[in-house]
């Protein structure tokens, strides 16, 4: 408990640093004589921290998966993003339920407890072929529901594009994650740490070329993704229509946050 409370109090006193210093440096980043973007007020900075995380994914990151991918097996790695996903759909059934849908809480909650026991453990996800649909919330999206604005746009190191909602919803996430809360060997947790992040940037690894080689700004198809993926998982699919709103294809939103994040 002591342990939890201390991992709780020091995320959150960096959380708060990181947004502090990105503001700071944010706002003495912008160009003279021009008007802050209401969404991305701190774009040089964001640019920068962006650029640093693109060179990490291309230089350190990218080299591990592939490596990951060709000493593991398909069907172990299989069994591990299954594993990761089983565990996800509690922090989605809380989340449902905190949202005020009870019904798809229930759902997920029966997902989890149908691939626990039939899947064993989550290896094998049965329940997505008995017709449970799998959904995907968390507190960044809850507070969202709840009528949080987003905040400025922001990219942090390592993690990615994110706002100052989804950055205080993703210490939420940290701190109720079982894996990372409760697993009290430092080695055994990293390890565990370290293979999610593999695991989820393999699935993604095949479109890495795809924005590479496509003529555009891709910190702003990056951030444009973003901010329209959130607003369509907030809203269920269905946002509310907004002005000069970028038409990008929702396939390729999902994969490229996906891949970031």
């Amino acid at each position: 408990m002591q342990s939890s409370l201390r991992h709780w109090k020091n995320t959150c006193r960096i959380m708060l640093f990181g947004l502090m210093t990105c503001f700071m440096v944010g706002c003495a980043s912008l160009p003279e004589g021009t008007q802050a973007s209401k969404t991305d007020p701190w774009e040089r900075v964001n640019r920068s921290v962006f650029s640093f995380n693109d060179s990490l994914d291309k230089f350190i990151i990218t080299p591990i998966t592939k490596a990951y991918e060709f000493i593991l097996p398909e069907v172990i790695r299989n069994s591990l993003s299954n594993i990761f996903s089983n565990i996800g759909d509690i922090y989605t059934a809380v989340n449902q339920l905190l949202q005020g849908k009870p019904k798809n809480a229930v759902d997920d909650l029966t997902r989890f407890i149908v691939n626990t026991t039939f899947g064993i453990g989550g290896i094998f996800d049965v329940a997505t072929g008995a017709g449970l649909e799998k959904h995907q919330e968390d507190f960044g999206q809850t507070f969202g529901v709840w009528g949080i604005g987003d905040g400025p746009y922001m990219v942090l190191p390592l993690l990615g594009p994110s706002n100052v909602r989804d950055t205080f919803g993703w210490a939420f996430d940290l701190q109720t994650d079982i894996l990372l809360s409760y697993v009290n060997d430092i080695p055994v947790r990293n390890t565990i740490t370290a293979v999610r992040v593999l695991d989820q940037r393999s699935k993604y690894l095949s479109t890495t070329n795809l924005l590479e080689t496509a003529a555009f700004d891709r910190y702003s198809f990056v951030r444009d993704a973003y901010i329209q993926r959130r607003r369509d998982r907030i809203y269920d699919g269905n946002p509310p229509m907004i002005e000069e709103e970028d038409d990008i294809p929702p396939e390729m939103i999902e994969k490229e946050e996906s891949r970031i994040r």
